[in-house]
């Protein structure tokens, strides 16, 4: 892989557009965005339903084609990229976590996590793809679950198998689709003490979420509404997973003691 130039956002948009044709209506999902994410980021988008926050995620994962402006991906210009040029450059810039957590039932937590590189030019060698799976896992604290299928995992751990998929081919950029919308407080907290982790270790996030508290452990949210952006802030006090697990550790033995 060729090394990124540090001196670019990993994402810039100008004046990005995204118009949906529904028979003879046009749907006007993103209207004009202009906004660059530096790398080191961790940027949460919010927004009510309609609000175009996800045909923005899926534009940004290079799922959905602009219809106008410019979207640049690591310095590459994605407008006009053929099917086969994007899913190359999803592959090689961009890792996904999902909601669902989209794993295959019946492989093991390794092997979903070796994936991804079944489809990497040039392809990578079985040694290197255990190799590199077995680390990803190990960084997500689950090197003592790489035989277990996904139905023998709680919720938090599936999700942990996702992070672990999404890093495994060292992207550029990992972009989460509402990724504690299925989990429970404490785990949900767990994983964004993961996503803060891994921010803090230089990685770039963007995650879409409707939850404002979980927002709060971005650096950055940046609010939409009709196609457009409304608000972006940076936040300099941002909620801190380390110290809330801690918090709910306590709050838990005063109720074992009460």
């Amino acid at each position: 892989m060729s090394t990124p130039n540090t001196s670019q956002p990993v994402i810039q948009l100008r004046e990005l557009t995204k118009t949906y044709q529904t028979g003879e209506v046009k749907v006007k999902a993103v209207r004009g965005v202009t906004l660059n994410i530096e790398r080191g980021e961790f940027v949460a988008i919010m927004g009510a339903s309609g609000s175009g926050k996800s045909t923005l995620m899926n534009t940004l994962g290079c799922l959905d084609q602009p219809t106008g402006g410019d979207y640049l991906l690591d310095g590459v210009a994605v407008a006009g990229l053929n099917r086969k040029e994007l899913a190359k450059l999803r592959n090689k810039k961009l890792g996904f976590v999902f909601q669902g957590f989209n794993l295959l039932s019946r492989t093991t937590a390794l092997e979903n996590v070796e994936l991804p590189m079944f489809y990497t030019h040039p392809l990578v060698s079985l040694r290197e793809r255990r190799e590199r799976a077995v680390a990803a896992l190990q960084r997500v604290n689950l090197g003592d679950r790489l035989a277990h299928h996904p139905s023998q995992l709680s919720g938090g751990q599936q999700q942990r198998i996702a992070i672990a998929r999404a890093l495994v081919n060292r992207p550029e950029l990992v972009l989460a689709d509402e990724p504690t919308g299925n989990l429970d407080t404490r785990t949900s907290i767990e994983i964004m003490g993961l996503f803060q982790e891994l921010n803090n270790a230089g990685i770039t996030l963007v995650m879409v979420t409707h939850e404002l508290d979980i927002a709060a452990y971005c650096k950055r949210i940046v609010v939409m509404r009709d196609g457009l952006v409304i608000s972006d802030t940076r936040y300099k006090n941002r909620r801190s997973a380390v110290a809330e697990i801690a918090l709910l550790d306590q709050a838990e033995q005063k109720a074992q003691l009460a």
